[in-house]
């Protein structure tokens, strides 16, 4: 009975956490934006540093109407935001944050599950694209189908490269066998990863799918109300899921200074540490062309994640 209850109380803990963090990501990404740019709402709605943007954002979203195009694929058309959101859900309950059982459940084969299910999530996005009757909707689910074959390849290399590291793919295992001197030697294959799971993510400057000055805004084109609120809960969702996993895996996670107790708030820094990164770029780079995106993938990231595996290699044999 009592390991039920324990069950039970760790899902609900990752339940509140991925309804919680994404919002804040949501929220940390008006107020930087707004600093960056000027921008006047989120700055001063509601008062004490546009506090209440969040709301108003909320309430748009709940008040808009659910409309379906006539010539779409219902039943796809409805579940396709579910199916974009559901997999970080999945993802977040196998990431350790803690040491001593702070992870929802540890997996032998930690990378291969969380990899896996990570690209489930794109899925959502072709099913939407394919079933909303819309010819930029059906061009965005094209551009998001090549760019997850394009950048699914570099992010599985670089994450291969820290499991030869650790001698295992249990995420635990790996931040459990972490040591220091690793950084620079990984330091590689964790931008490779970083930036592949942006590109996964179609995070800026990988948002060509969802080019709103091209294809107005790509798959979600034809979607409103909360299933677009959906879709974008599952972006700011993924942006977690991408900094904890880069965190975990090549920045230590739980470990740091001083560290005794207090390992969950490390991961938790480096990963909003990664997560401010991640809405830095959004308003520092341009959008790459789609022939730039698939260029930089072929001719740079995979390059880059072999030589890391490489290296990896040889560090291995020599020490």
């Amino acid at each position: 009975m009592n390991d039920v209850l324990e069950t039970l109380l760790t899902l609900l803990g990752v339940l509140v956490v991925f309804l919680l963090f994404p919002l804040l990501v949501g929220q940390t990404e008006h107020k930087v934006m707004a600093h960056m740019q000027g921008r006047v709402g989120p700055m001063y709605a509601g008062g004490f540093h546009g506090w209440a943007q969040l709301v108003a954002d909320g309430v748009k979203f709940a008040q808009k109407e659910d409309v379906v195009p006539a010539g779409a694929d219902r039943r796809v058309f409805q579940l396709a935001p579910a199916v974009a959101l559901l997999p970080y859900l999945v993802v977040l309950v196998a990431i350790p944050f803690a040491p001593d059982g702070g992870v929802g459940q540890a997996i032998d084969a930690g990378i291969f599950f969380v990899l896996a299910v990570m690209g489930v999530g794109v899925l959502g996005s072709l099913m939407g694209g394919w079933a909303s009757a819309n010819k930029y909707s059906l061009l965005g689910g094209l551009r998001t189908a090549a760019q997850l074959l394009a950048y699914e390849l570099p992010m599985l290399l670089a994450a291969a490269s820290v499991a030869m590291a650790a001698g295992t793919v249990s995420l635990v295992g790996i931040v459990d066998g972490f040591e220091w001197w690793w950084l620079p030697w990984q330091l590689v294959g964790g931008v490779v990863f970083f930036t592949a799971g942006l590109a996964e993510l179609q995070r800026p400057p990988f948002d060509a799918p969802v080019a709103d000055s091209e294809i107005i805004f790509g798959a979600y084109t034809e979607y409103s109300g909360l299933r677009f609120a959906l879709f974008l809960l599952a972006e700011y969702a993924g942006i977690v899921v991408l900094s904890a996993l880069t965190a975990v895996l090549f920045l230590g996670g739980w470990h740091g200074p001083y560290a005794d107790g207090l390992g969950w708030l490390w991961t938790l820094l480096k990963t909003g540490i990664l997560a401010f990164g991640v809405i830095w770029l959004r308003v520092t780079y341009p959008r790459l062309r789609e022939d730039q995106l698939q260029r930089f993938a072929w001719t740079t990231l995979i390059p880059l994640a072999l030589a890391q595996i490489a290296l990896t290699g040889i560090v291995k044999v020599v020490s």
